[in-house]
């Protein structure tokens, strides 16, 4: 009887080690990125944007991701946007400047922070170093996009 509970005991627990907890977690893929990059010199020139400050910003692939805090209610409804002004610095490697803008509707004292990436290959210049530097209003020091 003793045998029997005990090889029922070791059956269950080999059952349980091939159970795998990392079928529950999806990775994110990457080159997917939430938004896009709209290059308009007009909208650039006139942007206007609601107070935020960027917490941080990173390359990861063609993606860039910028985690931004700003007031609101709990920042769900907030809408984004990366404008490029379609100038091109020459220089080596070249340069492009852009604007954030967070549009936020939300009249909440709470300060809550989101991340938003932006696909980054519309910006890719034809070029032998496959560089470009991002210069990116308010945020300091400016970003390497190696491609």
């Amino acid at each position: 009887m003793i045998k029997k509970t005990l090889f029922a005991i070791a059956v269950i627990f080999c059952f349980m080690n091939t159970q795998c907890e990392d079928d529950d977690i999806v990775e994110p893929q990457m080159g997917v990125c939430d938004e896009i990059i709209i290059a308009n010199k007009a909208i650039f020139d006139n942007l206007v944007s609601d107070n935020f400050t960027f917490s941080k910003a990173e390359i990861v692939g063609d993606c860039l991701n910028f985690e931004i805090g700003a007031s609101g209610c709990n920042g769900n409804t907030w809408e984004y946007k990366l404008v490029d002004s379609g100038a091109i610095a020459e220089s080596l490697p070249e340069q492009r400047y852009l604007k954030f803008q967070l549009v936020n509707n939300e009249e909440c004292l709470a300060v809550f922070t989101r991340t938003v990436s932006f696909d980054l290959t519309p910006l890719r210049i034809n070029n032998n170093v496959n560089e470009i530097i991002l210069n990116i209003d308010d945020l300091k020091p400016s970003l390497h996009y190696k491609y």
